[in-house]
């Protein structure tokens, strides 16, 4: 009876069809608009206002002491007449170079220094690598000495190359840790690994540092990673010198293997400085941008945009390079970063 009934109302009721249809278009253009929680289609909206109005989060700052770096000064070395390396610690340290380090031997023994095995001296380090590298050197670096240590592989092993891509075997793979247990305690950071290329007779790039990673004395593994800034009145050379005003972040720890730098400078940033925003060109630059890590904007602008206006790379988040503004209470605690 109640279709009979409705069939008999569309039929002799021209209201009842206009309410029909009246009620389809309200539907549709309710379902088109998002007042049901559907998504606007993006034809119908600007992408580029939308992501105006998102502030970008800042990443939280804490400080922390790196007292490892480590210099390749000449990049002229090879497999069969060795390389010159100079680190300079803050503390006495134990340099360990493991000529002919295994990959995968690397990276489980990173791993172990995640999971259980804390990896802060040279003979714990040597021991989680096992038998997976050619040769091994070690030497007794002092505080703050600028000294060059020359290390090779031994003529008599007759190695001169490491086979072709993709190898197997890192050529060269430099630990800097504490020699004396009183001073572990005082940092943080546990160690340092540093994977170098060094040429050979299969592969002739020159020598260079390919990943560093720093281990924390609480088993995280950061792989550190470079900044850039203009290249305009810059004196920074991209030594990873170590300072007692060091600040690090608290990012997610990379899986090691994932490609980084030394990118450590002077803790107040004098090269930065007076430089302007490259958007407003008013304000200093204090800003760096998270992935893709340019230092372009200063505190005002980097709320303004989510793509990074040199490489146009999504911005997921910022760190502050100098201390903020005073105005800016609660973020007293918050002041330079190295990586």
């Amino acid at each position: 009876m109640a279709a009979e009934f409705l069939v008999m109302l569309y039929e002799y009721s021209p209201l009842f069809y206009i309410a029909v249809i009246s009620l389809c278009f309200i539907i549709t253009v309710a379902v088109v608009l998002g007042w049901f929680g559907f998504d606007v289609p993006v034809i119908l909206r600007s992408s580029d206002e939308t992501e105006s109005v998102i502030p970008v989060p800042e990443r939280k700052m804490v400080q922390v002491t790196n007292p490892f770096a480590l210099e390749i000064n000449c990049t002229c070395g090879s497999v069969t007449e060795g390389v010159s390396l100079q680190p300079c610690c803050l503390e006495d340290c134990v340099l360990s170079c493991f000529w002919g380090c295994g990959v995968q031997a690397l990276q489980t023994a990173l791993q172990s220094h995640q999971r259980e095995l804390r990896l802060h001296t040279a003979e714990l380090f040597q021991e989680a690598l096992g038998q997976s590298c050619r040769h091994h050197q070690t030497f007794n670096v002092q505080k703050e000495d600028k000294e060059e240590y020359f290390t090779q592989m031994p003529p008599a092993l007759e190695v001169t190359d490491f086979g072709l891509l993709p190898r197997d075997r890192y050529p060269l793979v430099a630990v800097l840790t504490l020699a004396h247990s009183e001073t572990r305690d005082n940092y943080n950071i546990a160690s340092s690994v540093t994977v170098i290329h060094v040429p050979d007779d299969k592969y002739r790039l020159s020598t260079r540092i390919l990943f560093q990673y720093l281990l924390t004395a609480h088993g995280t593994l950061y792989d550190l990673k470079p900044l850039f800034m203009s290249a305009d009145n810059s004196n920074s050379s991209g030594t990873s010198e170590p300072y007692a005003g060091t600040q690090g972040a608290e990012p997610q720890p990379e899986r090691a293997g994932e490609k980084g730098e030394e990118s450590d400078s002077e803790g107040e940033w004098p090269d930065i400085q007076g430089r302007d925003c490259v958007v407003c060109q008013n304000a200093s630059i204090n800003r760096v941008l998270l992935p893709c890590r340019h230092a372009c904007v200063c505190d005002g602008c980097v709320c303004r945009f989510q793509h990074c206006p040199i490489c146009r790379a999504f911005v997921f988040e910022s760190f502050a390079l100098a201390n903020r503004p005073a105005h800016d209470d609660d973020d007293d605690d918050e002041e330079d970063f190295t990586d």
